[in-house]
């Protein structure tokens, strides 16, 4: 039971997928949340225990409080410590709809998704991280968000909201718990090459490698945001707290 223990939610496909791979090899033990595709969340469990770790797979919809109790349930059940939470689950809208036009049904989806959950698990694990005390590795969270924090897109408004909306949660949760000795980081990808963008690949091939949208003129990888989370729970980042950390090729920079 030396061994570090993360929880990742969403982490069956796509950059959760890369997070917990990426966590493995860094010796960490790995609790795979997924919400709907028991057999790939089956297959990323093996691929974490090939690299030498311990990995269970955990059903929960974060949005849901009864599946995020069960899922922390699950995870101490399972290693009776959890030392690093990564907040990753996300959806997309639905359907890209202009501001003006988009249905209040996919506004309450996406925010339920990508802020309400991990606003109210983050709640719940953080409870759990200070009863559990002093470990070898300090309690630390994570919160994936995304240049849509600050990056305008109207026919993506309920998605920018909650991506925003985690930003001030890091803000919230690290001011909070520092007396604890939990440091809360937010990583903020940009464009990155998973299903959830397939549908614009076209359109970001043109605006990446041709007209130069970000300074590093390629896509961004799970694994580019994997490295970024084990920054964070290797303990590199000790004396910062709700810092954010860019892993967008330079997309936030403002050049003339």
């Amino acid at each position: 039971m030396s061994r570090p223990v993360a929880l990742v939610t969403g982490a069956s496909r796509g950059i959760g997928r890369g997070i917990a791979v990426a966590l493995a090899g860094a010796g960490y033990d790995v609790v795979v949340n997924y919400v709907a595709n028991a057999d790939a969340a089956k297959e990323v469990a093996a691929e974490l225990e090939g690299l030498g770790a311990r990995a269970v797979t955990a059903r929960a919809d974060v949005s849901a409080g009864e599946d995020r109790r069960r899922l922390v349930d699950a995870a101490y059940d399972a290693f009776g410590a959890v030392d690093l939470l990564v907040n990753n689950a996300g959806v997309a809208p639905t359907v890209r709809a202009d501001i003006l036009e988009a249905a209040e049904e996919s506004f309450d989806r996406v925010l339920g998704v990508n802020l309400k959950g991990p606003y109210f698990l983050t709640r719940l694990v953080a409870r759990r991280m200070i009863e559990q005390g002093s470990r070898p590795t300090p309690a630390k969270i994570v919160v994936i968000s995304s240049i849509s924090a600050y990056a305008a897109s109207v026919n993506r408004g309920d998605y920018c909201l909650a991506k925003a909306g985690l930003a001030m949660m890091v803000k919230l949760y690290a001011a909070r718990l520092a007396e604890h000795g939990i440091n809360v980081y937010e990583v903020r990808p940009g464009v990155v090459d998973t299903d959830m963008t397939a549908a614009v690949r076209e359109r970001y091939d043109r605006l990446i490698l041709t007209e130069g949208l970000t300074p590093i003129r390629r896509w961004g990888r799970p694994d580019d945001v994997g490295r970024a989370v084990v920054a964070v729970a290797t303990d590199l980042l000790p004396f910062s707290t709700g810092q954010v950390i860019d892993v967008d090729g330079g997309f936030h920079l403002r050049t003339l």
